[in-house]
């Protein structure tokens, strides 16, 4: 179960509001129990709000879009007290920074703007705050990164899990064609099965081809897509991190 405040360890560097997503906290909640742990052994105190909603990117996919809003005002008052909003789901941080075109000529309009400019991927925040190593993986481990659409193409955001997955000591394998999607994009495997069936195939043979022996990502939809067409183990960048942290094998 969650708190509300989790301590970070050693000097305080920045208090963090965590978005726990819906879809993920249901399907992988140890995503968001590993951005917990990876943050406080980086000086972070990590605040998660009880009174938090879905980002409402869901319900922009599906033509909802005063679903969307009404969820979204929920976040606006969740995370005022806080320096960053972390998300952990690269769908969730382009559509919370997505937030000042939802509220285009609304009242909330500003306080938006103000949000939006918080939001930042976990990777990219642990860069920022000065990234302490966790203790090398104790075998050589090959892995191969999956850059998720919405983390790479929306929010321009590559290197900075690269960069922390080598200075875990990791070596990190480029796949072919990393720009494709691999047929989750949020609702689209949905509405789109045959499609998103053959996007989630080629990209799993590309993952493979690699000759990885586990693969990382930083989106909930893309790592439940690729392992339906995958036999390698795929975690999340911060799960990785956190077993490293802990002295855990990730192959176990």
């Amino acid at each position: 179960p969650y708190g509300e405040v989790y301590p970070a360890k050693g000097e305080r560097k920045a208090r963090v509001g965590l978005l726990l997503g819906c879809a993920q906290r249901v399907l992988r909640p140890s995503i968001n129990q590993a951005t917990i742990q990876v943050l406080q052994e980086n000086g972070v105190e990590v605040v998660v709000a009880p009174e938090q909603a879905c980002c409402g990117a869901l319900n922009l996919h599906a033509g909802d879009k005063e679903g969307a809003r009404a969820l979204a005002r929920k976040n606006l008052k969740a995370f005022r007290e806080v320096d960053y909003v972390v998300t952990n789901a690269a769908g969730c941080g382009s559509g919370m920074k997505e937030y000042p075109l939802l509220f285009l000529g609304e009242p909330e309009e500003e306080e938006a703007r103000a949000l939006a400019a918080k939001v930042k991927d976990v990777a990219l925040l642990l860069e920022e705050v000065g990234f302490a190593p966790p203790p090398p993986p104790k075998r050589p481990l090959r892995v191969a990164y999956h850059d998720a659409c919405h983390l790479a193409h929306a929010q321009g955001v590559r290197e900075a899990p690269r960069r922390l997955l080598r200075a875990a000591g990791l070596e990190v394998l480029e796949p072919r064609e990393w720009e494709l999607c691999c047929g989750s994009a949020g609702t689209y495997n949905l509405f789109q099965p045959e499609i998103a069936e053959a996007l989630g195939r080629r990209k799993a043979e590309n993952l493979e081809a690699t000759g990885a022996d586990l693969v990382a990502t930083g989106n909930i939809g893309c790592l439940t897509q690729i392992q339906a067409y995958l036999d390698l183990p795929v975690l999340h960048t911060v799960e990785l991190l956190a077993l490293l942290y802990e002295g855990k094998d990730p192959l176990a």
